[in-house]
């Protein structure tokens, strides 16, 4: 759903709603005024039928005055007879006469209404005459309303032009053939006896011209409102729309890296307002775009050093230097230089060098030799050139190093020296990384007890000769010594003993093997040498000379109570065809046949180790 339909429903919403409720409220009072108007009129015929009725009274009441006069002339025996003859000649419809409270005459309808009285004195006794000229349904006939007229004696109809007339309420809307009236009831009105009441009905269809005429107006003009209604919001979103598409193109071209075009300002509203600050806020975006195209070039920079630290992770010098190059371009130096030392008390020395030039050299000292008295940065300054030098290390220990940088024209803030000391303490770890990996590749070819390499780096020596004995064909001898009796010692003195005796064969082992040598501890007691460029008889001589200082070796007993002597057999070989697996067993054998021979002596391979085939 586009912006404008959202605007123009939003628009009817808040008018429609509102007007559609005014309508209800306006067609329902036009409805409640047709039906007062339509009440008032039959109130209105009500008073007029009443007024009728009083004169038929007063007309009736000089006819009762003159039957009165002639009552008391006439026999008791003859006055029904007479009365009614002139009751007859009267016209009149019904004649009652009574005495002392009781009827002792009644003659005519008993539907006659509007009766007039008149009373005389008979003796003592009072007589009174009520006729009536008119009954019910003349009275109603006669009325000429134009309008239902019911005449009522308590709940019996006596007269009436509606037809049934007996479900016909006394007030209120009621429906008679299906259509529609108001009803008015007078109040109780003189009758014989029983009193009298009128109810006339005025058709609600009388006052249908001015309730059509009323609607049509009130619905004339709620249309009109909501004409204009969507007309203002037709053209309202048209403005807005407008305004707003120009905020869409100007963000699309922010989109697209253009900042050149602004966003038209158009008065002093909030969208004037808003004009203003997208401009602002695009001119901003610009700055923004030039200081990240610098940060670019920069995170460029880094992400090569990155790649360059990755490159020279375990290369201690290259990772100093690296160090070195990003403090200077992370507080933004332009000279630096690192130190470092190999172990507490080792004099520093300088291990990376950038840009620094000679007359500043003192400068550098000073804030170097503030660092080593104790201060966790120290700073130098002298003629405009500002230099600052963090340790490499834990607060409070010997630095293992100095990070110095320096600067000319401005000083170094704090958030600078809190980056440069951070910088170092990462340098730090990066060099205790490379400094434990070394240690850790170390101890991984190295047998813990003894400091000889162990068995898996012996066999990837050995491989690794055999590999160029088969290319040059030179030879290469083995080694393999077993100390006599070791079983015995540690049964007697403790396995701790026994590793006494393990650390001084295997130093034996290191002072009488030359450089070339590769000297393991193969497994238990029993150790091997291996000697590249060596013959059976140089093999030999030097396993010889190695069995000949074991023999020397006095080691003293942990408990302090007497020395061990020791005596070792050896076993030697000797391949040009580069089989290791061959060569093993050779030398094997050989140590195994001096075992059988005595012990504390050296055995050679009974024939060269010739093998052709590889291991």
């Amino acid at each position: 759903m586009s912006f404008r339909i959202r605007l123009i429903s939003f628009f009817l919403v808040i008018v429609l709603i509102p007007m559609l409720a005014m309508g209800v409220l306006v067609f329902g009072l036009i409805d409640d005024s047709g039906q007062a108007k339509a009440q008032a009129r039959a109130n209105g015929l009500l008073t007029s039928a009443a007024s009728i009725y009083a004169y038929d009274q007063a007309s009736a009441r000089g006819a009762a005055a003159s039957l009165a006069r002639i009552v008391p002339t006439v026999p008791s025996s003859q006055l029904r007879s007479r009365l009614g003859r002139a009751a007859a000649q009267a016209g009149l419809a019904r004649l009652e006469l009574i005495r002392q409270g009781k009827p002792i005459l009644d003659i005519g309808s008993r539907t006659a209404v509007a009766p007039g009285v008149a009373a005389f004195h008979l003796g003592a006794t009072i007589t009174t005459v009520r006729v009536s000229d008119t009954t019910a349904d003349q009275f109603v006939s006669g009325l000429g309303l134009g309008s239902g007229v019911i005449v009522r004696e308590g709940t019996q109809v006596l007269g009436s032009n509606v037809m049934n007339a007996s479900a016909v309420g006394a007030s209120g809307s009621t429906k008679v053939d299906g259509v529609g009236y108001e009803a008015a009831t007078s109040g109780p009105l003189p009758g014989f006896g029983v009193p009298v009441r009128l109810t006339v009905l005025s058709a609600s269809r009388s006052t249908a011209t001015s309730l059509s005429s009323s609607r049509a107006l009130a619905a004339a003009f709620i249309a009109g409102f909501l004409l204009l209604a969507l007309s203002f919001a037709v053209i309202a979103s048209r403005g807005l729309q407008s305004q707003l598409s120009a905020f869409l193109r100007a963000a699309r071209r922010l989109g697209s890296g253009d900042f050149s075009a602004p966003v038209p300002v158009q008065g002093n509203d909030e969208f004037g307002m808003l004009a203003r600050e997208f401009n602002s806020m695009s001119k901003q975006l610009a700055e923004r775009m030039e200081q990240l195209q610098t940060e670019r070039a920069r995170l460029r920079e880094s992400i090569r050093r990155a790649g360059e630290t990755f490159a020279s992770n375990l290369d201690r010098e290259g990772l100093l230097t690296l160090a070195m190059k990003t403090a200077m371009d992370a507080v933004e130096a332009e000279f630096g230089r690192l130190s470092v030392r190999e172990q507490v008390g080792d004099p520093l020395v300088e291990v990376a060098r950038e840009n620094t030039p000679t007359e500043v050299e003192d400068l550098v000292l000073e804030a170097e030799r503030k660092l080593l008295e104790g201060e966790e940065l120290a700073e130098a300054e002298q003629a405009g050139v500002f230099v600052a030098s963090a340790p490499l290390g834990a607060a409070g220990r010997v630095a293992k190093g100095l990070l110095t940088v320096g600067r000319r024209g401005r000083g170094f803030s704090s958030p600078d020296l809190t980056l440069l000391r951070s910088l170092a303490w990462q340098a730090t770890l990066a060099l205790e990384n490379v400094e434990l990996h070394e240690e850790v590749q170390r101890q991984a070819v190295t047998d813990k007890l003894t400091g000889l390499i162990n068995h898996g780096r012996f066999q990837e020596a050995l491989g690794s000769e055999m590999e160029q004995v088969r290319r040059y064909r030179y030879p290469v001898g083995l080694i393999m010594l077993d100390i006599d009796n070791f079983k015995q010692i540690n049964d007697t003195y403790g396995h701790q003993q026994g590793d006494r005796v393990l650390q001084a064969v295997a130093r034996v082992l290191s002072e009488t093997s030359r450089e070339a040598d590769s000297a393991s501890r193969y497994g238990g007691e029993e150790m091997a040498v291996v000697l590249p460029h060596t013959d059976l008889e140089g093999s030999y001589a030097i396993a010889e000379r190695i069995r000949t200082a074991v023999t020397r070796l006095r080691i003293p007993l942990l408990n302090g109570d007497g020395l061990i002597q020791l005596t070792a057999s050896l076993g030697v070989a000797v391949t040009t065809e580069g089989n290791k697996n061959e060569l093993i067993a050779e030398a094997d054998a050989a140590l195994y046949q001096a075992k059988r021979d005595g012990k504390n002596r050296t055995m050679r391979a009974p024939v060269p180790a010739d093998v052709t085939s590889g291991e």
